[in-house]
């Protein structure tokens, strides 16, 4: 087994203080985010597709990889900026670069662009939906296999006009597929306007804040551009979803001062499934 390397290896060190309502959260988040994955993986026996939008310096390629779940194709879309920096880290970390190789040929790596065997890592502008289809073909994902677009606090900054012409054109070309967005929500009462306020202050406008009104909105958004199914849940059902141990654990871990706190910023975010299944495998089965 591929054991996944140090955060180190592959993320700028970074000393941020991350408060335990924080850290729990994102727990939360990637807990279900996986879990969700492994059951489409499961579902479809492999045979299936991961695309990470604004996927970052993510490690979820070699965290699926650990548990053994491997899928055909899973490609990673962002910034030349970051993609070159996230080329740049994979490059020193041998054990990155031995996981990608799997003894399947070579690696073809340019400063802002990676392809391996079935990892792919791409640059571009996703509010560009052509440049976005282009990238695609060419990290060889194949629109007629089950995939599943991933997004993690990305479609919140994008003008909405740009987010539903992505969202209609994959629903267009994907017959078979799932989307799961986890994003804020809730944002039009005092805590959720406080949140836009600190954000706009570090210079990060929530362009796309309008889809974010409330649950409603976030399956609103899916539904109006041609997905059969979107359901919504705020983060503390999420936090609630997860198995009693997994809770009693995590929360052990830290001390927890204000719960209340907690609850309160978990309502402020949410994750959304949305689900089109040409196919019939049974996609909109999948659930928290």
């Amino acid at each position: 087994m591929i054991r996944r390397p140090p955060r180190s290896t592959l993320f700028p060190y970074t000393t941020l203080f991350r408060s335990p309502e924080i850290i729990r959260g994102y727990y939360a988040r990637t807990k279900c985010i996986k879990d969700l994955l492994s059951k489409v993986i499961h579902l479809t026996r492999g045979r299936c597709q991961i695309v990470n939008l604004g996927a970052g310096y993510d490690t979820l390629y070699w965290r699926l990889k650990d548990e053994q779940l491997s899928v055909e194709n899973f490609t990673e879309v962002d910034f030349p900026s970051v993609t070159a920096r996230k080329c740049y880290c994979v490059k020193k970390a041998k054990v990155l670069l031995e996981s990608l190789a799997n003894g399947d040929g070579d690696i073809r790596m340019s400063s802002s662009e990676l392809h391996a065997a079935n990892y792919h890592l791409v640059s571009a502008d996703i509010r560009n939906v052509t440049e976005v289809q282009q990238k695609l073909k060419e990290a060889e994902i194949d629109f007629a296999v089950p995939t599943v677009f991933v997004a993690e606090c990305v479609l919140v900054y994008i003008d909405v006009h740009h987010t539903d012409a992505l969202l209609m054109w994959i629903s267009d070309n994907f017959p078979s597929v799932v989307f799961l967005n986890y994003e804020q929500v809730n944002m039009n009462d005092r805590f959720g306007q406080v949140m836009i306020e600190n954000l706009l202050t570090r210079g990060c406008p929530l362009a796309g804040v309008e889809a974010c009104r409330d649950l409603d909105t976030q399956r609103s958004r899916f539904l109006n551009t041609g997905w059969e199914t979107a359901r919504a849940l705020n983060m503390m059902q999420v936090y609630n979803y997860l198995p009693a141990e997994d809770i009693a654990r995590i929360e052990k871990l830290e001390f927890l001062d204000e719960r209340e706190l907690m609850e309160q910023l978990f309502l402020h975010y949410c994750l959304c499934i949305a689900t089109k299944d040409g196919h019939q495998l049974g996609l909109s089965k999948i659930s928290f």
